[in-house]
């Protein structure tokens, strides 16, 4: 199988930039940013065509393919990783999307188990770590179109994964071109004390609770027993919910064992595609002071980290209504120009 690669960044090369985004004024601020990019900016619309594909353990997740798709096989292929409790109707998810059926690329989100409405059969969920689960789907795709240049994207959690696969698999990882990750906590342990604390957890930490709590009780019905649902439901932060669902769940002592484990950040220096990481440094969610620098990356890895843009946000344009087109545009130059 042929794969093609954008050139290495060299020594020479500032791998650590701050990029071209800037913030508009009706924005003041990362929580302003998120908010607003998840239920204030118009989303595009966009049609899926739905496949339902079965993992190696016999479990089944749904892979959404944005319509309308290109008739040539060597079309170039984009396959999204999304975040916490996110699908393909997340509002990064259809910004991404839409920007690849524009430029003619065959794109799909693959859901990670338990999402986008399609329940489990198997008794375990995803998680930050489960590079395993992006290893098997990535290698599906790229034997799917042999002949296509394959990219793949991830954010927040999933641009977690999708980064700690790259480290692990180092130049095994080749069957991409190239890959790109927005807003990712790479040191999970920081990120999910941030989310343990005051407006974080009253706002952000309370609606990823009400959507896991509910397929808890779903992963429940179907598996009794297997978890400690009453400490489940009573969770008050992510760090409770790990403790008690997350981490036994899939083999971890404990939540904090569990962050440890699973964060991407100590897998950077062993990345050998060419990944664009793209963090804001008043993401809410994500500490600056969490975010990796040069010294701990690999020559392959660009960090682009602006002052401002929330969490997987980095909304545009006069209010109303505002765009979420930065992104998109920024990831396409990254795999299209190698910068």
């Amino acid at each position: 199988m042929s794969r093609h690669r954008t050139a290495r960044f060299t020594e020479q090369d500032r791998r650590l930039i701050r990029g071209q985004y800037q913030a508009p004024s009706w924005v003041p601020g990362g929580h302003a940013q998120t908010i607003a990019a998840a239920i204030g900016v118009p989303s595009p619309r966009l049609a899926y065509r739905r496949e339902i594909w079965q993992s190696p353990d016999g479990d089944c997740l749904g892979a959404d393919f944005a319509q309308p798709e290109p008739q040539v096989a060597a079309a170039p292929v984009l396959v999204l990783f999304h975040g916490l409790e996110g699908s393909s109707r997340s509002h990064y998810a259809l910004a991404l999307m839409t920007e690849a059926v524009a430029r003619r690329w065959r794109a799909l989100v693959v859901h990670f188990r338990g999402c986008g409405g399609v329940r489990n059969l198997r008794p375990r969920a995803y998680h930050s770590g489960d590079s395993d689960e992006v290893d098997w789907i990535l290698r599906a795709v790229a034997l799917r179109w042999p002949d296509a240049a394959l990219h793949a994207v991830g954010v927040s959690l999933g641009g977690n994964v999708l980064s700690k696969w790259l480290g692990e698999r180092g130049e095994d990882a080749r069957l991409l071109r190239a890959a790109a990750v927005v807003s990712v906590p790479f040191d999970l342990v920081a990120g999910g004390l941030s989310l343990a604390r005051g407006f974080n957890r009253a706002v952000y930490g309370r609606y990823f609770l009400r959507s896991m709590r509910r397929k808890a009780i779903e992963f429940e019905r179907a598996f009794p027993g297997r978890i400690d649902i009453a400490r489940a439901i009573a969770s008050r932060d992510l760090y409770e919910f790990d403790e008690v669902f997350t981490a036994p769940l899939h083999g971890y002592r404990g939540a904090m064992d569990y962050w440890q484990a699973a964060s991407a950040k100590p897998w950077l220096r062993s990345v050998a595609v060419p990944l664009l990481a793209l963090n804001a440094h008043d993401d809410p969610i994500v500490p600056a002071r969490s975010l990796p620098t040069p010294e701990l990356t690999s020559r392959d890895v660009l960090l682009e980290q602006p002052a401002r843009g929330g969490h997987a946000a980095f909304v545009r344009g006069p209010w109303p209504p505002g765009d979420l087109g930065f992104v998109p545009q920024r990831i396409f130059e990254f795999f299209e120009r190698g910068t």
